[in-house]
């Protein structure tokens, strides 16, 4: 018997009961060939203050990397940090055997900066959040 219980914030060991277990089922699945999925960043650190201030954090798994997150500080904007992150998860992407990179962003975000670095979009969500648009976007790397 188990119970359905809602926590606000999952707590670690609920998280990992939850990856663990799905990560052995995708392992069996693809009868152990792939290796699980991991995490990476590329970090935007200022030195006098010796800590990130921005950067990008990603998913490595299954020949694909997922860019999760992608942050430039204002102040720093217009550098085109935002184009050397990407060009350097790219190449982390090559280094790791990965044949694509895809991405989502909302159509408040970045959608017109990723095309222009060479990903297509393949999917879009309406109205979400609410008046906006979530873009679903893909780069071939072979």
């Amino acid at each position: 018997m188990v119970e359905i219980v809602f926590e606000p914030e999952p707590l670690p060991e609920t998280r990992a009961a939850i990856l663990e277990g799905l990560i052995a089922f995708n392992q069996k699945q693809t009868g152990g060939t792939q290796s699980p999925p991991r995490n990476i960043a590329i970090a935007l650190r200022d030195p006098a203050r010796g800590e990130a201030v921005g950067g990008l954090t990603a998913r490595i798994g299954y020949s694909r990397m997922f860019v999760e997150l992608l942050y430039v500080p204002e102040h720093l904007r217009g550098q085109r940090l935002g184009e050397k992150l990407m060009l350097e998860a790219e190449a982390v992407a090559r280094r790791e055997g990965c044949t694509g990179i895809w991405l989502d962003t909302f159509s408040f975000q970045a959608p017109g900066f990723y095309k222009k670095l060479g990903y297509t979009e393949f999917g879009t969500l309406a109205d979400y959040p609410p008046g906006f648009t979530r873009h679903y976007l893909h780069k071939n790397l072979s």
